[in-house]
């Protein structure tokens, strides 16, 4: 069914459809009947699949990565689909509009996307209020959200670590852990900030911070799938010398290898993130090297391919403590939830 609704999808501008399809979802779940089917249809609980990290328990370990509720618009229609976990933002002190459209882009010969969204986003006061407003609605819910934060375009790098500490003071309140995105390749120069001594200003600032707190939150890191060994060897020895809580590999890449999608149409896309299929193998692999180095003290968020069962638990066998989902719930659909959890149960048994 899933297939016939996506070809129509496919057949209007991406950005678009995106909201299209979620004002949708809410306007569905606005209808209290309604809701429920689609919680009873898109749903799968089992007490086996809770997972306890960070201090925090995800009722299951399928989340949504960041990027594709980047205002918190939608928190409330994407737990009617079985999250356990959402991330939202990337959220900037200011609001910024992004980069010019259409910086969104569909790569169906490779079930991938790219985009170039560059952290477009409402600013941190007014996600802020809107988290804030969703908490006093929603008392009794257990979708864990975190708050992916970063720099606005306009701030130089080497100020970066100011706007990082207004987010996180922003949200401190609203969110349930934190992750600091310094490796989008939609900001320029932000990759830079993955560099140790800069991603070590920038941590240490923000651990200062969390410490002082009388309970602090957990603070991860998310990376590119890009990186050199000698830059993951780096990641790794800064995240126990600042005792990041975990990691998130990977982010999306500017790789263009073994891609079904003809130079030609990818010349016209131009520059952006890849995302979906052809990720799965790279991230995996960042995957295992960090788990295989860290072993067990870090804990890591695999994203990347995932678009099904055997997917996830190829993640989990390389390590990772919990997953999330992005470009496969594009392909995939309101299923994918579902799908996961009902393999991991199985494979549980």
């Amino acid at each position: 069914m899933y297939k016939l609704v996506r070809s129509l999808l496919f057949l209007f501008p991406t950005e678009s459809v995106h909201y299209f399809s979620m004002n949708l979802l809410r306007f569905a779940c606005k209808i209290g009947f309604i809701k429920k089917i689609i919680s009873n249809s898109f749903s799968f609980n089992n007490v086996s699949l809770q997972k306890k990290l960070f201090g925090l328990t995800f009722k299951n370990p399928v989340g949504l990565g960041a990027g594709f509720d980047k205002n918190a618009l939608y928190l409330n229609e994407l737990e009617t689909l079985g999250f356990g976990f959402v991330e939202i933002g990337t959220v900037t002190p200011l609001p910024q509009s992004g980069n010019e459209k259409p910086r969104l882009f569909r790569l169906p010969k490779d079930q991938a996307l790219i985009n170039r969204m560059g952290f477009n986003n409402d600013g941190v006061e007014v996600v802020a209020q809107r988290l804030s407003d969703w908490k006093l609605r929603t008392e009794n819910s257990k979708l864990m959200v975190g708050g992916n934060i970063g720099k606005n375009k306009i701030t130089p790098n080497e100020n970066a670590w100011k706007d990082y500490e207004i987010c996180f003071n922003g949200l401190f309140d609203c969110v349930d852990y934190f992750v600091v995105n310094v490796s989008s390749p939609n900001t320029p120069g932000l990759r830079e900030l993955q560099e140790k001594d800069s991603l070590r200003k920038i941590l240490s600032h923000l651990q200062t911070i969390n410490h002082s707190k009388t309970k602090p939150k957990p603070l991860l890191l998310k990376i590119a799938p890009d990186l050199t060994t000698e830059q993951l060897d780096d990641i790794i020895e800064l995240s126990i010398e600042v005792k990041l809580d975990g990691l998130v590999a990977t982010n999306t890449t500017i790789s263009r290898e073994k891609l079904q999608t003809t130079n030609h149409e990818l010349q016209t896309i131009g520059t952006g993130g890849l995302s979906g299929k052809p990720l799965k193998e790279r991230s995996t692999e960042v995957l295992r090297y960090l788990t295989d180095r860290l072993q067990n003290k870090i804990p890591v968020i695999a994203s990347g391919g995932i678009f099904s069962g055997d997917d996830a638990k190829e993640k989990f066998e390389a390590g990772a403590s919990l997953i999330q989902v992005w470009t496969g719930f594009i392909y995939e659909g309101p299923s994918i939830v579902k799908n996961i959890c009902k393999k991991l149960a199985n494979s549980l048994q």
